[in-house]
């Protein structure tokens, strides 16, 4: 088992900066997918960026040029970097660790932070 613990989440006002961490604990030699996602009220989970297994990052469209993942293996931690957040980024952030198999991307395993909020307002 993985767990996970998110921190890092505020207010802020548009055009605002937050660092979002994610604190990894139990057993880490499950995980080879690191990853954040986020669901504002009345939508849908989205991911919005993700440390593949093969040590790249991927970002949704709609983050990218303005959110930056990184992970410090040595203190288990995962960190979102968020620059320029807008109202629409408003939303709780999960931070996600997951195994999924090569090449068929099957997810085999899947845990969950409990999610922190970010609120975007003016």
């Amino acid at each position: 088992q993985v767990q996970l613990v998110e921190s890092g989440g505020g207010s802020v006002q548009p055009g605002g900066s937050l660092r979002l961490s994610c604190a990894a604990s139990g057993t880490l030699m499950i995980p080879n997918t690191w990853g954040w996602f986020r669901q504002a009220p009345g939508k849908e989970r989205e991911l919005v960026a993700a440390l593949t297994p093969a040590g790249t990052s991927a970002y949704a469209d709609s983050v990218k040029g303005r959110f930056t993942i990184s992970r410090d293996s040595a203190k288990n931690t995962l960190f979102l970097q968020m620059n320029s957040l807008k109202p629409e980024d408003t939303a709780v952030y999960l931070c996600n660790a997951r195994r999924v198999t090569i090449p068929t991307q099957r997810v085999t395993a899947d845990f969950w932070g409990q999610g922190t909020q970010v609120t975007v307002s003016s």
